[in-house]
């Protein structure tokens, strides 16, 4: 009985070192503002809390691109080269060629298309390629294309420099796999869990079983429209999900610089 509780002990011991380890190995660079041009301030929010994840909704209407979710919400103000491509070469020109002054921090610029898929994406190509800065290598930005995407056997029409959002329940040959940069998922595809309290066992497993299969595809993978609150954010470290989804970008830069320590 002695050596029995011993080892369950150690084992204890074990996980909650590992799950300690596990939270203080996040910091804002994993952090993802879900739908950012919701923000007062769209990216420079985000970028002020050195977020290493931006999200934009993207919508095409009359040959320009706006950072907006529903053509109703199209103003002359809410272009995507107003609220993105301008702030960000003004990040850019002040960090010499970066978003961010520390080099080690790439920058994950996610892009959700609204509308048709081959148009909209020709238009964002043709607007990046205005600006050589965002798109250069050196740069480090990844520039990772969402929502409306074509399809895989079309990802090799579009420069190297535009990567995919991606889902795990397609079997992607290993060339269409290379130009996919993260998977994504509806977090009510495996959970109805509010946020509170802890999630719910067979759900869990459900969520640990996608990351697990992400990771084996040595991709990142975030869930959109989970609870916004810390519990789901420890919940979502425990998993090791590579992107804490938030719409509250100051609370999840200040919990994150903070709580974990």
């Amino acid at each position: 009985m002695k050596c029995a509780l011993s080892s369950t002990l150690i084992f204890s011991i074990f996980l909650q070192s590992a799950w300690a380890q596990n939270l203080l190995s996040y910091t804002t660079a994993q952090a993802h503002s879900h739908n950012d041009n919701r923000q007062l301030r769209p990216f420079n929010e985000a970028s002020a809390q050195q977020f290493g994840s931006v999200e934009t909704d993207l919508l095409l209407k009359n040959g320009i691109l706006y950072s907006v979710n529903h053509i109703e919400d199209t103003t002359p103000e809410r272009t995507f080269e107003n609220l993105y491509l301008g702030p960000m070469l003004a990040q850019l020109e002040k960090n010499s060629g970066q978003i961010y002054s520390q080099k080690d921090i790439s920058f994950q610029f996610l892009i959700d298309i609204k509308t048709k898929a081959v148009e909209t994406l020709d238009m964002l190509v043709k607007e990046l390629e205005k600006h050589p800065e965002i798109i250069s290598p050196s740069s480090n930005i990844k520039i990772v294309v969402s929502g409306n995407i074509p399809v895989p056997e079309l990802f090799f029409q579009y420069p190297a420099y535009i990567s995919f959002d991606g889902n795990p329940d397609i079997a992607y040959t290993p060339k269409q796999l290379e130009r996919i940069a993260l998977i994504s998922q509806p977090f009510s595809k495996y959970t109805s869990w509010n946020g509170e309290g802890p999630l719910p066992k067979n759900d869990k497993k459900l969520i640990a079983k996608v990351v697990q299969k992400t990771h084996g595809l040595n991709k990142k993978i975030r869930f959109w429209d989970t609870p916004d609150n810390i519990n789901t954010w420890k919940t979502m470290m425990s998993l090791q999900v590579d992107f804490l989804d938030t719409g509250k970008v100051i609370q999840m830069g200040d919990y994150l610089r903070t709580a974990p320590r």
